[in-house]
């Protein structure tokens, strides 16, 4: 957005012309309004004086005071005495005017040209009025009652120091912020089984840069990835982005089925700590089968460590930890515990293959903001990042067993997976039921749940009575009256389809 003072910004906006068929006046109301309506105007920046603006456009002041005078008139403007004219925002709050068709006149066609549409792939659905809602069964959210405010603030203050801005200030290309690498290995790593070498270590911008990078990397049009069905929807696009071809693989209550993966796969997809979505843990026979038919068939093993963050009385290593001939590859994230905002994450792997992953970061974005590295590196030297999981691990389990019990009560018709640890729960309905149907009906009743149907391949996807209901935003007390909301929608939309 231009700054109020930033004169040749807004002359650019307002452009006017003497040879056009309007009156300066109306080219000036309507620069203003086209900006108005395509949000490029702030509500909070105050335009710029009738004087300055007549004086950069070359008019009469008179003309600017007479086309402000009309947009307050009818709307668009409310002048606040000495402070200047404000966009309206009762303007703002109606929907954006639409964007001009591709393909439009004077304009490019950008369909033809594209390699690839990104906006072909599955929708995340995220909901961005999530904190409105009264039962926020959304996934991937963070509790602010729960988020470490002062620590936070705290590490940010630390980071701020005259010394340690010298630390983290300048560009520094390819590397990696060496706290936050001696914490990553020190705290995080070890918790899983996991022990690595600092050059064994990269920093991403949270688990699915680390998942475009390896695609990028590694990935061609021949390539085939076996990947759970259902399965993590975004990591299935990235690949397809790539070119890769992917080879659904079932999963039952033991985790993904080893047995029905292709031998000639390339690589091998999986969320063998908490299964996404369902929260089915990869059982250990099933997690050697695996080790052992990845050796055996040249296989390498993408581990994205979904929902393990969380504290875990019996705690499985991760494949990583129990991996002999670096055939796994490990993408760990800070996501459910810190902040999803955040976007901070990490692959280990062997060195070779992050010495290469690090060079191709460099062109893409060098390396995650060096304050952000530092002020987490910060945070869990100072144990802050240990007492906050144990804090949400403890909330979290008992929104799931109130959650898990509250189904059982209400729907006892359905069928929730009574699966310890994570943030999340798979929950399946009656037959017939079509959950995005409900989502839609729920989410009338201020209750947002998330549709089943995006984890599965079916092509096109077909009516799923399955649902992911998350933990991490919705507070304790709340959960039991979610669900009646969420079964009173169910009921309206079983009368609906009877």
């Amino acid at each position: 957005m231009p700054a109020r003072n930033d004169t040749a910004l807004w002359t650019g906006l307002f452009k006017i012309s003497p040879e056009s068929g309007q009156t300066l006046q109306a080219q000036i109301r309507q620069a203003i309004v086209s900006a108005i309506l395509d949000r490029q105007i702030a509500p909070s920046m105050p335009l710029p004086s009738c004087r300055i603006l007549a004086e950069k456009l070359g008019v009469a002041r008179g003309t600017v005071v007479l086309a402000f005078q009309q947009l307050v008139d009818q709307g668009f403007l409310i002048a606040r005495e000495r402070r200047g004219h404000f966009v309206n925002p009762e303007v703002l709050a109606a929907p954006p005017r639409p964007q001009r068709k591709q393909g439009a006149r004077n304009g490019v066609n950008w369909g033809e040209r594209f390699r690839m549409h990104a906006s072909g792939m599955p929708e995340a659905r995220k909901n961005d009025e999530w904190m409105k809602a009264s039962y926020p069964f959304v996934y991937g959210q963070f509790d602010p009652s729960l988020f470490p405010t002062a620590e936070w603030r705290e590490c940010n203050r630390m980071a701020l120091a005259v010394l340690e801005i010298r630390n983290w200030a300048a560009d520094m290309v390819d590397r990696d912020d060496p706290l936050l690498i001696e914490q990553i290995q020190a705290r995080l790593l070890p918790r899983r089984g996991i022990f690595a070498n600092p050059d064994e270590i990269l920093v991403t911008l949270g688990s699915q840069n680390a998942l475009y990078m390896l695609a990028t990397l590694l990935m061609r049009r021949e390539t085939k990835v076996a990947m759970e069905n259902p399965g993590y929807p975004d990591a299935r696009s990235i690949f397809q982005l790539a070119g890769a071809e992917i080879a659904p693989v079932p999963v039952d209550r033991h985790g993904i089925d080893v047995a029905q993966i292709p031998e000639d796969t390339n690589f091998v997809f999986a969320t063998p700590s908490h299964h996404c979505p369902t929260m089915v843990p990869l059982s250990q026979p099933r997690r050697e089968a695996l080790l052992a038919a990845a050796e055996r068939n040249d296989w390498i093993v993408i581990e994205d460590d979904y929902d393990s963050q969380l504290a875990d009385e019996r705690p499985q290593a991760a494949l990583k930890g129990l991996d002999r001939t670096g055939r796994v590859v490990y993408i760990g994230s800070m996501s459910k515990t810190l902040a999803p905002g955040l976007r901070m994450g990490y692959i280990v792997a062997s060195a070779d293959l992050i010495a290469e992953l690090r060079a191709l970061r460099r062109f893409i974005l060098r390396h995650p903001p060096a304050n952000n590295q530092r002020a987490v590196a910060l945070f869990l030297s100072l144990g802050h990042h240990d007492t906050l999981v144990r804090r949400i691990s403890a909330a979290f389990e008992d929104r799931r067993e109130k959650l898990v019990q509250a189904v059982n009560e209400i729907l006892p018709d359905w069928n929730a997976a009574d699966i310890p640890g994570g943030t999340s729960l798979w929950l399946e309905g009656p037959a017939g039921l079509d959950s995005m149907l409900l989502a839609k009906s729920a989410a009338r009743r201020s209750v947002l749940i998330e549709p089943g149907s995006r984890f599965f391949m079916e092509k096109p996807l077909r009516p799923s009575r399955f649902m992911r209901l998350g933990i991490s935003s919705i507070a304790s007390q709340h959960v039991e009256p979610g669900i009646r909301e969420l079964a009173a929608a169910a009921a309206e939309h079983g009368r609906a389809a009877a």
